[in-house]
């Protein structure tokens, strides 16, 4: 099999200025890097999975940050520059894209030679996925200019774990 791409969270309330919990200006940065990631990948074959966050009013993740992509609002939807591509569209309410959703399955059948993960943010949605990923043995390569955080200094963080303990490859 191919690869497949993960792309989290790429969403309008992490990506558009003034929304709820927007990632800042470093976020808007790596559109174009994503959108050429994507164009590579789907050119070879590559499956693309979009991690979205979707959540419920009450939802116990608020005790932690303000209220953000509600389910059914547009701020959980797939920002405008990535919703021509091909994919598979996944709803997830915590950090890692395998709490309460199908990935794994999805995964296991594709068999892939390696995830990419791309999109926001590098210190807690995309550090969790990555973990998981690396915890079902899967070979996992992130980009480090295709991945952004609220704070430089929580990407580099990230960036720094995911490859000296999580095993990761980070490019």
């Amino acid at each position: 099999m191919a690869n497949v791409v993960i792309v989290v969270d790429m969403i309008v309330a992490f990506m558009e200025k003034g929304r709820s919990l927007y990632c800042g200006d470093r976020a808007r940065t790596i559109i174009p890097h994503v959108r050429e990631i994507l164009d590579r990948e789907v050119a070879q074959g590559s499956h693309i999975f979009f991690l979205m966050d979707a959540h419920k009013p009450d939802d116990k993740e608020f005790q932690m940050f303000p209220p953000h992509a509600i389910a059914g609002t547009d701020e959980s939807q797939l920002i405008p520059e990535l919703v021509g591509y091909p994919g598979d569209r996944i709803p997830k309410t915590r950090y890692s894209g395998f709490f309460r959703t199908d990935l794994e399955k999805r995964l296991r059948a594709l068999k892939p030679d390696k995830v990419i993960v791309v999109g926001v943010c590098t210190n807690i949605c995309v550090l969790h996925t990555v973990a998981d990923l690396r915890n079902r043995d899967y070979r996992v390569e992130v980009p480090a200019d295709a991945v952004a955080s609220f704070s430089d200094e929580a990407h580099e963080w990230a960036l720094k774990h995911m490859k000296e303990v999580l095993g990761a490859t980070i490019v």
